[in-house]
């Protein structure tokens, strides 16, 4: 039910996604390198759905269209019914592009369905496509413990894997989502996998939204100026909401003190709707009615957008809490919304959330499957004002930099990648990573965070710099791994490096018009001994260490945490011990890196000069953590940019190595100018050093 002004929750398949889809197109129709956006969907012809659907064409906004192609089939069809119609439809947008005289240069597909559609206008029409999944089946049905081999499901499963290795770029948008689910699929590439963050709606939500919502719950509630706990989700099973209503009604501080506040979309009754959607409000109901939280839970079955954001702020105005408590979640928009309004949030710990949170700060993870986990968290927000003030005022400060216009530039960046690699598929291919294909006569190897970024003037000076030194090889390494490492260079506009060393020195690729390549003779030179699981083995009764989420976990690197001050010599002892040669890497003071003996950024650096030919006296490297120092120490032009750790404080005295008075791009332009040009210049110190990204 896809429309102008939506109507979310409608059907059991009007949900987030709508939201994303006319947010990022909105941004992409106002940019100016974009002619023109369209939305094709189904048009079918279902009055009690609204009339706007039997029309074949909306316009949302100036150069933003909704076309509504007929295949047929003029029925409205839930998402199991919809595979039967793909080919119909997708044979008769072929004939509306054909016939309409306006080609677009590239498709964005939505769900595997799309991607179907897609993949087969590709073949007809040659125009290439981005694939963005939302949410996939593999790891729900891991969630809920569904059998994957199970008819339908199996079949969905089928469609994606075709669309992530048929898509020309794959888009997710969590880290979760890129570097987890979508690589669990079989026909997976890393190289083609971007993650571009969605944007948000950044509306504050006026008195009069916020008194639109008292009235909105008023006649459930006996005393409405509780603190809400409050949720929004479609009624469907993955969602958890009743899991939601059992940890409220399990935790005595939460019925005593605060109103349970659940929007599950919109109906008529609770009868009304497809299948899964009335048992999911048979159940949330009858919960209720068993826990005795009459006056004390509201459930209304009609909403407004105006209401939404009223609800929010009505539950950071009284001090409650938003509550996502999905079996899993692929991204979370709602934990977005919560955040724009200022108000806390307690979100599952399964998919986009823990992204979400890590980055602003402003609540905590949980089990879903863990009611009293759930309750607990929620209590804990409620009743310690001093993190309730903390987690609020991160919402309210961070949620800012989450721009749909920021990802509308990176869509448009992939896109452009997409295009340029259609292109070059035709000409021939030379190796990217051979000194025949490379002008350059110097390679710079730059880490990224607090190097390269932290300061945007200082980086569009680096960039202009790179620009004009067409002798200069250019180069990242990074502790990031690939997927994060494009994420960073684009959203910073730094020039696409050349090569990427990643995931602390264990993972090489090359640039190259048609792509990235994986440099698998580096990947061979560093895998004998290695033996990551054994490791594992060895350090899983460490209290000092703990490990770092599933993403961090790369072939040839083993993450942690530590706080302890000796956890590199106990680390280096216990394996020692048990014979497993390997490179421990601390950095931040608190990030423990293990690799393999023979990796690092030292090792590829080395490697990829050899690639490049190029000799010791022209390889210059910059950093500013302690996940560089091998790296730096090899190098005979070392630039530390002045916000550097103390950790590289070793290395001051080194002739090789040259201690920057800038900090970020504007050390490593220090430092080339002394190192390179063999002349210092005036420090060219942008007005506000400390810009934030």
């Amino acid at each position: 039910c896809l429309r102008a002004e939506p109507a979310y929750g409608i059907t059991e398949d009007t949900g987030g996604h709508i939201t994303y889809i006319l947010g990022a197109m909105r941004a992409l129709a106002r940019r100016k390198d974009i002619t023109e956006a369209r939305i094709v969907t189904r048009l079918f012809d279902a009055p009690e759905l609204g009339a706007i659907h039997a029309r074949p064409h909306e316009q949302v906004a100036p150069n933003l269209f909704i076309d509504r192609i007929d295949s047929g089939n003029r029925d409205y069809l839930s998402k199991e019914r919809l595979a039967a119609d793909v080919p119909a439809f997708a044979d008769a947008l072929i004939a509306h592009i054909r016939g309409s005289g306006n080609r677009p240069d590239i498709i964005h597909a939505h769900f595997s369905d799309a991607a179907d559609v897609a993949l087969r206008i590709r073949d007809a029409l040659g125009i290439p496509f981005v694939y963005t999944a939302h949410s996939l089946a593999m790891d729900k049905a891991a969630v809920l413990g569904v059998d994957m081999a199970d008819g339908a499901l199996a079949e969905r499963i089928a469609f994606e894997d075709r669309a992530i290795g048929g898509a020309d770029a794959v888009v997710g948008s969590s880290r979760d989502e890129c570097e987890r689910q979508l690589v669990a699929y079989p026909s997976a590439n890393e190289t083609r996998i971007h993650r571009i963050r969605p944007g948000i709606d950044q509306r504050q939500a006026s008195e009069a939204d916020r008194q639109s919502a008292r009235d909105l719950i008023a006649p459930f509630l006996r005393d409405p100026d509780r603190p809400l706990v409050l949720a929004i989700a479609r009624p469907v099973a993955k969602k958890n909401l009743a899991g939601l209503v059992d940890a409220f009604a399990a935790n005595s501080v939460l019925r005593e003190k605060a109103n349970l506040v659940i929007l599950p979309g919109l109906r008529q009754s609770i009868e009304t709707g497809e299948a899964e959607q009335v048992g999911v409000m048979r159940d949330l109901v009858d919960r209720i009615d068993r826990n005795d939280l009459h006056g004390k839970a509201a459930w209304p079955r009609h909403h407004t957008g105006a209401q939404v954001r009223g609800l929010y702020s009505l539950a950071a105005q009284s001090g409650g809490v938003f509550v996502n408590p999905a079996k899993t979640e692929p991204f979370g928009l709602t934990v977005l919304e919560a955040a724009v309004q200022g108000c806390p949030v307690v979100a599952t710990r399964h998919g986009g959330p823990a992204d979400i949170l890590a980055e602003i700060g402003h609540g905590a993870t949980v089990d879903p499957d863990d009611t009293g986990a759930i309750g607990n968290a929620i209590e804990q927000l409620l009743t310690d004002r001093d993190r309730w003030e903390t987690a609020s005022r991160n919402a309210s400060t961070r949620i800012g930099a989450v721009q749909w216009d920021r990802y509308a530039a990176g869509f448009a960046h992939v896109a452009r990648e997409v295009l340029t690699m259609q292109k070059a598929a035709a000409k021939p291919a030379a190796l990217p990573f051979s000194r025949a294909s490379s002008s350059g006569r110097r390679l710079l190897l730059c880490d990224i965070d607090n190097t390269l970024t932290g300061c945007r003037v200082a980086a569009r000076r680096f960039a202009d710099y790179l620009s004009a030194r067409r002798d200069i090889v250019f180069g990242v390494a990074t502790g990031r791994s690939l997927v994060e490492a494009r994420r960073l260079i684009r959203e910073w506009d730094l020039p696409t490096p050349a090569v990427w060393v990643t995931s602390v020195g264990t993972e090489i690729h090359w640039q190259s018009a048609s792509g990235l390549q994986r440099d698998e003779d580096y990947s061979d030179s560093i895998a004998g001994g290695w033996n990551p699981d054994a490791i594992c083995e060895r350090l899983s009764g460490m209290d000092e260490l703990s490990p770092q989420a599933g993403p961090d976990q790369r072939a040839f690197k083993r993450s942690y945490f530590t706080a302890h001050r000796d956890a590199v010599t106990m680390v280096r002892r216990i394996l020692d011990k048990a014979g497993h040669p390997a490179r421990i890497v601390h950095s931040h003071d608190r990030l423990l890196d293990i690799l393999p003996q023979r990796a690092g950024k030292a090792a590829a650096m080395m490697h990829v000069a050899r690639r490049l030919g190029i000799g010791m006296r022209d390889i210059f490297a910059a950093g500013d953590s302690g996940n560089d120092i091998d790296m730096l120490e090899r190098c005979a032009n070392a630039i530390v940019v002045a916000n550097h750790e103390s950790a590289l404080d070793v290395l001051k005295g080194r002739a090789s190595v040259h201690f920057a008075r800038a900090p970020h791009a504007s050390g490593i332009l220090e430092g080339l100018a002394t190192r390179l040009d063999r002349a210092p210049v005036a420090h060219q110190m942008p007005a506000r050093v400390g810009e934030a990204a």
